[in-house]
């Protein structure tokens, strides 16, 4: 066999360049685009937007009793805040809304305890939701009225309907898709009980135990305004609803928007600090989400 030459390469010595040959690399970034990377400053851009939007199309129809401009909607809102009805409509929504909230808590989580804990309880849970989860609580409105009148136990009722089987399923589904790998790790610690759903379960299971919280509270809400649009009026009082239906046979259009506005601002205030802020202290602190 011949020898085979084998080349090697010279080595090459390469001097560094200095940092002061090579530019700068760090460029200072803009004001405005530091105020418009925070996603709060962007929502209020776009929220601005819509309202100008909305205030030319209302000046341009010139029809207040069609689509109130957006200057006369915050009027009457801010009016409404004075007088104080506003304020005490709130305080009734939210006050009926609380009771008919934690109730459904409640009984959904007496029900997921049953449906983990046993066979029948599992298949209860599944038969219930597939019947109820379907139906729309408005659906439920006639009974509500036959078995408790007008009022509050009529509300809380149709309440608890929307958020009891939202609430369920979620908890349900996220407790089964805990893995087994963890499950055994509770086990072998000696954990059993409350102590065993407590410290295993739920926090492996709290992303899709919020999703169904923020799912009940968002069909909780949309229910209790639409029933007291119906019959949420007792003893001369009622709520949003009551307020938005009132006005509207008063032809006050401006005042039905402004009940409306106040409808979405509860909404996206629970949304963006309260479930945010329970989202970011729990799953997103736990590396369960970005």
């Amino acid at each position: 066999m011949h020898d085979k030459l084998i080349a090697l390469r010279p080595d090459r010595y390469e001097v560094p360049e200095q940092a002061t040959h090579i530019g700068g690399v760090e460029q200072p970034i803009p004001a405005w685009q530091l105020v418009w990377n925070n996603g709060a400053v962007r929502k209020i851009v776009l929220l601005a937007a819509l309202a100008a939007l909305w205030e030319i199309y209302a000046r341009q129809i010139a029809n207040p009793l069609l689509v109130p401009s957006f200057s006369a909607t915050v009027t009457a809102f801010f009016q409404g805040f004075a007088s104080g009805v506003l304020l005490n409509r709130i305080l009734y929504s939210l006050h009926v809304l609380a009771m008919g909230y934690a109730t459904g808590l409640a009984l959904a989580a007496v029900l997921t305890m049953l449906a983990i804990s046993t066979r029948i309880g599992t298949d209860l849970l599944e038969t219930l939701t597939s019947m109820f989860n379907p139906l729309p609580s408005i659906a439920l409105l006639p009974l509500a009225l036959i078995w408790f009148g007008l009022g509050i136990p009529s509300l809380v009722f149709v309440i608890v309907h929307s958020v009891l089987w939202a609430v369920s399923l979620n908890t349900h589904t996220g407790f089964r898709s805990v893995s087994p790998t963890l499950r055994m790790v509770g086990r072998n610690a000696g954990l059993r009980g409350l102590r065993y759903v407590g410290l295993i379960l739920v926090p492996a299971a709290f992303p899709s135990i919020l999703t169904g919280l923020k799912i009940g509270w968002a069909f909780a809400w949309r229910t209790l305004i639409a029933a007291e649009m119906v019959f949420g009026v007792s003893s001369g009082s009622g709520g949003l609803g009551w307020f938005i239906f009132e006005n509207k046979n008063q032809l006050e259009v401006a005042n039905v928007f402004a009940g409306l506005f106040c409808v979405i601002l509860i909404g996206l205030l629970v949304e963006n600090f309260i479930f945010r802020s329970i989202e970011n202290r729990t799953i997103r602190h736990w590396g369960m989400q970005t």
